[in-house]
């Protein structure tokens, strides 16, 4: 997404990038697909299968952002913020074998999962750093946190937490659907201190939900927690569109 001169362009099928964009994009791919194919395949232990789907999966969004990027991103470099944000998404399908596998959560996904938060401090902070901060990286962001949560709360539910936690993978999805169906419900709003701290502490939550050590009542109460205040946060934006939908 932004460089000055040659970089050769990158093409997904019937997808292309602009010069100085599309190498680049192709390297940080090459770059998450090795991500993929060593957490997924022989640190996870999550089978062929679930190893093909992971590299799948990772290719499909790649595809889908490179797509949306053509459209809407207004620089003319990649940045390390995007980068960061796709390794993200990377780190996300890696832990698609183990799910698959039927062995759900353990330290290593707490681990990629952690790792996975620890990133999305930094490539918001990139992006206004290099002037390459955009509305497409904002969302970009976004959907990365949410295919986290989702990818998380399956894990959870899995490995037997409730059937309740995964309100905390689904509930943006849910909103997301809504607004096709009710348009006041897709109307912008404005950035959010709350929004962003109720994001980190259902992050948070899922990944000590992961571990294995934790006691049963302790998993219950952090996730009817994390349930509580999401929908606390999600029910307080719909309050604000419905009032703001004339």
């Amino acid at each position: 997404m932004r460089d000055s001169g040659s970089a050769p362009r990158f093409s997904f099928p019937t997808v292309r990038l602009r010069p100085g964009i599309g190498g680049h994009f192709g390297l940080a791919m090459l770059a998450g697909l090795a991500l993929v194919a060593g957490l997924g395949g022989a640190g996870m232990s999550g089978g062929f299968v679930g190893w093909i789907a992971a590299l799948g999966l990772f290719i499909l969004l790649g595809a889908f952002v490179a797509g949306r990027m053509r459209r809407f991103y207004p620089h003319p470099r990649l940045g390390a913020c995007n980068v960061v944000t796709l390794l993200r998404l990377a780190l996300t399908c890696a832990m698609i074998p183990p799910l698959l596998a039927h062995q759900p959560g353990g330290w290593m996904v707490a681990l990629l999962a952690f790792g996975a938060m620890l990133l999305d401090g930094m490539d918001g902070w990139l992006a206004r750093r290099s002037g390459l901060a955009s509305a497409f990286g904002a969302r970009f962001d976004i959907e990365a946190d949410a295919a986290l949560a989702l990818v998380l709360s399956l894990h959870a539910v899995a490995a037997g937490v409730g059937i309740a936690t995964l309100l905390l993978g689904v509930m943006r999805y849910v909103f997301v659907a809504a607004g096709w169906i009710w348009p006041w419900l897709a109307a912008p709003l404005a950035p959010s201190l709350r929004r962003k701290l109720i994001c980190v502490a259902q992050l948070s939550v899922l990944v000590l939900l992961q571990l294995p050590a934790l006691p049963p009542v302790l998993s219950s109460l952090l996730a009817w927690t994390a349930i509580l205040g999401l929908t606390w946060s999600f029910g307080t934006d719909v309050a604000r569109l419905w009032r703001a939908r004339t």
